[in-house]
């Protein structure tokens, strides 16, 4: 790694980079750059083949800094940092899997959505609660609906009660929920299986995401042309 991104551990090819803010580990527009920068520099790095997301301490992501925002920072500067680290997570070529060390919530839960994998403890809550509060969560909802479908995400949107570590793998967030002391074993397990693929995740794993914005037969034609295109001379 380099000096920039020094802080991102590296062990057996896992990389973990870990969300650490104020308060509940929330959010603001420098730490929202560092991580993007963090995942971008790990999956540059030909010695990572996976990338563990996780939170500092007891609580994986609590969402964007409120009293910031409330203190005169920009909620739109806020808004478009957190768009433009969302957006790098389909375009990863390393497997990325989130231990959910603690509760993710508010833009926290979509980091979470936006893994390929997610571990948490039982105790852990993940969703949005900003309804709550009389705000819709414009950006945040984006890879929640994206991964759940949007009739399991009105659950908890529209509510804006979190769901609780079961019902959030129940409806797809998570897959799986294990002793908070286990969390970040099953995460890296899953990452060490993935590994397995090899060079074919760079391009594969890209894949996944795009053929998931087409509908059937375009995903079935872009899907042929890939894997003739792996015969051309």
């Amino acid at each position: 790694m380099s000096e920039e991104h020094e802080a991102v551990r590296v062990e057996s090819g896992i990389a973990s980079i870990e969300i650490a803010g104020p308060g509940r580990n929330l959010l603001n527009p420098t730490k929202m750059a560092t991580i993007e920068g963090q995942l971008r520099a790990a999956d540059a790095d030909d010695s990572v083949t996976g990338i563990i997301l996780t939170g500092s301490g007891t609580i994986f992501c609590g969402g964007l800094d409120l009293g910031a925002i409330g203190d005169g920072e920009s909620p739109v500067h806020f808004a478009a940092a957190l768009v433009s680290l969302l957006q790098v997570f389909p375009l990863l070529t390393k497997p990325v899997a989130a231990a959910v060390n603690g509760d993710a919530v508010a833009s926290g839960s979509a980091l979470v959505a936006a893994c390929d994998y997610a571990v948490a403890s039982p105790e852990s809550l993940i969703g949005s609660f900003e309804v709550s509060v009389g705000v819709w969560p414009m950006v945040a909802q984006v890879p929640i609906i994206q991964r759940i479908g949007p009739r399991a995400a009105m659950e908890n949107l529209a509510s804006g009660e979190p769901f609780t570590a079961e019902r959030a793998r129940e409806v797809g967030l998570l897959n799986r929920v294990t002793a908070a002391s286990e969390v970040l074993n099953e995460t890296r397990d899953w990452l060490l299986n993935a590994a397995r693929a090899g060079a074919v995740m760079a391009t594969g794993r890209p894949m996944v995401y795009e053929l998931a914005q087409l509908d059937y037969d375009d995903a079935l034609q872009l899907a042929l042309s890939r894997f003739s295109g792996m015969f051309d001379e």
